[in-house]
């Protein structure tokens, strides 16, 4: 994928770094306070299209394309492991200068973005989740679990693109416009270009024999040294992976954060609950000041 003027309402250029051989795309938009929004799996930087859009007039929105996912390259060697996407965000950060912002995250986002800031806590003014756990759980999905078979799981998410396919219907509950949906899928068009999409899912670590469990066991560690830094919580209550035992978990954990909960809003709740969260996250912005 190289083009973004037939992506609707991607109005931006990405950028790239060379990382161990391989080019990893970001953008890098406005300036101010930077705001670092991390997505999951099988989205892109294209899910925070309109908060940057909303946001750059007063914050830096840096948001990367996990290696193998939107711009970036799609290495078929690659090791796509947890503790990889880490490594790779905070080289992309070091290489920007980045000394202090706000994390946003979601999905897959979340166990990546959180082991950064637990590395980091210094380094992290505020923390905005939506839809998303950094903490092991023993619960998968059967539509999910199913992905990780042998044989079907790679027919179905790199053979016939059912993951990002089925995302653009399950993962909101009121429909995508067919251009929204077509830019969705845009990075994802081959069998080559879908291996991130089937490495993430065969990644959730649900066994301790697993190779990413101890990396997650390290992030949900680190997350007791972010419990008092400002949190935004934004919650999709229509989420078949991330249900409320997830929003509970954050609750628990982070019982200062600011919570706000969207019961008819699916797992991509920036696409079913846009209008509501914007003037939220402004406000927590504007709350933790400015770095201009």
């Amino acid at each position: 994928m190289e083009r973004t003027d037939s992506l609707a309402e991607y109005a931006f250029t990405p950028r790239f770094i060379a990382i161990d051989g391989h080019r990893m795309a970001y953008l890098d938009e406005g300036d101010g306070l930077p705001v670092v929004m991390v997505h999951g799996n099988p989205s892109w930087s294209y899910l925070y299209r309109n908060l940057v859009l909303g946001l750059r007039e007063r914050h830096r929105c840096i948001v990367p394309d996990h290696m193998g996912c939107g711009f970036s390259d799609k290495p078929q060697t690659y090791s796509y492991r947890l503790s990889t996407h880490i490594d790779n965000l905070e080289r992309l950060l070091d290489h920007l200068g980045i000394a202090r912002c706000v994390l946003a995250v979601h999905d897959w986002g979340g166990a990546i973005g959180m082991g950064w800031a637990g590395r980091h806590p210094e380094r992290v003014a505020g923390m905005v989740v939506f839809n998303t756990a950094a903490f092991r759980s023993r619960r998968l999905p059967l539509r999910i679990a199913v992905c990780r078979w042998p044989l079907l799981g790679p027919f179905l998410v790199r053979g016939l693109n059912g993951f990002a396919r089925a995302a653009t219907v399950m993962a909101v509950n009121q429909s995508m416009r067919p251009e929204i949906a077509r830019a969705f899928l845009a990075p994802y068009d081959s069998w080559r270009h879908r291996i991130a999409l089937l490495r993430f899912v065969q990644d959730i670590p649900m066994r301790p024999d697993h190779p990413s469990w101890t990396a997650l066991a390290e992030v949900e560690a680190g997350l007791e040294r972010l419990r008092d830094l400002p949190m935004l919580l934004c919650w999709g209550g229509r989420d078949f992976c991330f249900n409320d035992q997830f929003y509970g978990e954050w609750r628990q954990r982070f019982p200062h954060a600011q919570t706000h909960y969207f019961p008819d809003a699916g797992h991509y709740v920036l696409e079913d609950a846009l209008s509501g969260i914007k003037p939220l996250l402004a406000s927590f912005l504007l709350g933790l000041g400015s770095d201009r």
